[in-house]
């Protein structure tokens, strides 16, 4: 049976694997490392990379947190229980080129001693998910993301992809602007075991996901690092960052839980880009890529 001290073994394991393969793709970019306690129990390793050849600003983050939930996020969690345990790694990636898209992946853990009173298993669940937010939808990239996140998802059960997949368009959506993030992926929640998995399938479930974030996202870079652009494809991209922190400051479960059980600011909020602008009313040329783009951040497009 696996247990807390494993998972966050493994995930740190992670990190290192993807730290290492993102200096080698980006070429120049180093990540800084920042190690931090929290008050109130555990800590975390913040990695950052900052003005790479092709990274602008990434963070590739571990955690592994404990101590008591505040009445606001148990409220939020639906739980009595106030003590607590969780870890896992967090990424957002922003790039300098335009054509090359934005990234999230996050995979996690949840762990709290059963009810007071109660015996047996502690409450447990995985999260997690991965999803990818360009600046211009290029249609076979999008159709390669999917299809990888779907081979991923069916090694472990048939429901998983189009479970996750409508989870991500619903969860990764712009309510005041009625418009997709970006793509989609996956994302899931409370996941745990039942009569078709057990713990240790949804475990391996969570670091094949983490693990195919390397082989997806080097292709993504390497289809698009050398293409020609703008100052308007610049601005473009500008604007669509814009849209990335009014999702991520409004509606992100993850910067709420981070801020409301009092973790480190710098690395819950190194998902903002570097820059980003929001002009006026700003409307796209018909007939252009932005126009184009825009038509297709909606919820349930089967790029499969």
């Amino acid at each position: 049976m696996i247990n807390k001290e494993q998972i966050a073994a493994d995930y740190q394991l992670i990190q290192d694997e993807i730290c290492k393969a993102l200096e080698l793709t980006d070429g120049k970019g180093v990540f800084e490392e920042e190690k931090w306690e929290r008050d109130g129990g555990g800590g975390g390793r913040t990695r950052i990379m900052q003005n790479g050849d092709i990274i602008e600003k990434g963070g590739v983050n571990f955690s592994a947190v404990h101590g008591k939930l505040p009445d606001s996020v148990k409220k939020a969690l639906k739980v009595e229980n106030e003590d607590f345990f969780a870890t896992g790694v967090s990424i957002v990636i922003h790039p300098n080129h335009p054509m090359v898209p934005i990234i999230h992946m996050n995979i996690r853990y949840f762990e709290m001693p059963s009810p007071r009173g109660a015996d047996g298993e502690p409450q447990r669940w995985f999260g997690g998910g991965i999803d990818l937010t360009p600046h211009y939808v290029f249609e076979d990239d999008a159709r390669f993301f999917h299809t990888n996140l779907k081979s991923v998802c069916d090694q472990y059960h048939h429901s998983f992809y189009p479970r996750f997949k409508t989870w991500a368009d619903d969860y990764f959506f712009i309510k005041h602007r009625n418009e997709t993030r970006g793509i989609g992926g996956i994302f899931y929640d409370r996941l745990t075991a039942n009569d078709e998995l057990t713990w240790d399938q949804i475990f391996e479930f969570s670091k094949t996901l983490g693990r195919s974030f390397i082989p997806v996202y080097t292709e993504l870079i390497n289809r698009n690092r050398d293409k020609a652009f703008t100052e308007n494809n610049q601005a473009w991209q500008y604007q669509r960052r814009g849209r990335y922190t009014e999702f991520n400051l409004v509606y992100d479960a993850g910067t709420k839980f981070g801020l409301e059980t009092n973790g480190r600011i710098e690395s819950i909020l190194m998902s903002l880009p570097p820059t980003a602008k929001w002009f006026y009313n700003y409307l796209p040329t018909e007939g252009s890529e932005e126009e184009k783009t825009l038509g297709l951040l909606k919820k349930g497009i089967n790029w499969v």
